[in-house]
């Protein structure tokens, strides 16, 4: 009941905080094998929409928490499920064993909510004005994460946890603020890096060279 109850919540009408154009048909189905993409995805023939383009069974599975941040993703966006194009929304799963997190990243194009349908999580999210809003939230709860702002969820239970989160875009992107700063390509120079932070070369050198994505 309570998933029924999110999944009513994203869809919704909100024509005012959508972050994507809006429909001018019943639907849009992605091409993506189109070459040319300009702020979405050009409308597959009607003639070749089938029912899968708006079906998928990816949410149901359990994500592979076998990294060092101990957290699994799937997203499902445009490119998981064609039939999302122009309607300006998207669900992630996200798996956290105990003590795993989404690390520190923020969604440029989209604002977030999430729910626990598993565990116990600790979500939080910074504003430009350094301020820190939190909360340990429990199976059910919801919380709400505003457009391109630093946040991440942290599994703070003995057991997994599971989260869905809901956008108000069909590729709402994600930055990952620590791969952004030490695993860009081309690297950013250790001495940006070290003046920002105010620390020295070498521990610069040192999170990069153990920083896995």
């Amino acid at each position: 009941m309570l998933l029924v109850s999110f999944i009513f919540l994203i869809l919704l009408p909100h024509p005012s905080s959508s972050t994507d154009p809006d429909p001018l048909q019943d639907f849009c189905v992605a091409d993506l094998n189109a070459t040319v993409s300009v702020t979405g995805f050009p409308c597959k023939p009607i003639s070749e929409v089938t029912v899968d383009d708006f079906f998928y069974d990816g949410l149901s599975k359990e994500g592979n928490t076998k990294n060092p941040f101990g957290f699994g993703l799937t997203p499902g966006n445009v490119h998981a499920l064609p039939g999302l194009n122009t309607l300006g929304l998207s669900m992630n799963r996200i798996d956290l064993a105990p003590g795993g997190m989404n690390p520190p990243h923020l969604h440029p194009r989209a604002s977030e909510i999430v729910i626990v349908l598993k565990g116990r999580v600790l979500v939080g999210f910074l504003t430009v004005d350094n301020v820190y809003y939190h909360k340990v939230l429990k199976v059910g709860e919801l919380f709400i994460i505003p457009r391109a702002l630093v946040h991440f969820q942290y599994n703070v239970g003995r057991k997994k946890a599971v989260v869905l989160a809901g956008f108000n875009s069909q590729l709402p992107g994600g930055v990952l603020v620590a791969g952004n700063l030490f695993a860009s390509n081309p690297p950013i120079p250790n001495k940006i890096l070290s003046k920002a932070l105010q620390v020295n070369d070498d521990v610069v050198k040192t999170i990069k060279s153990d920083f896995i994505l």
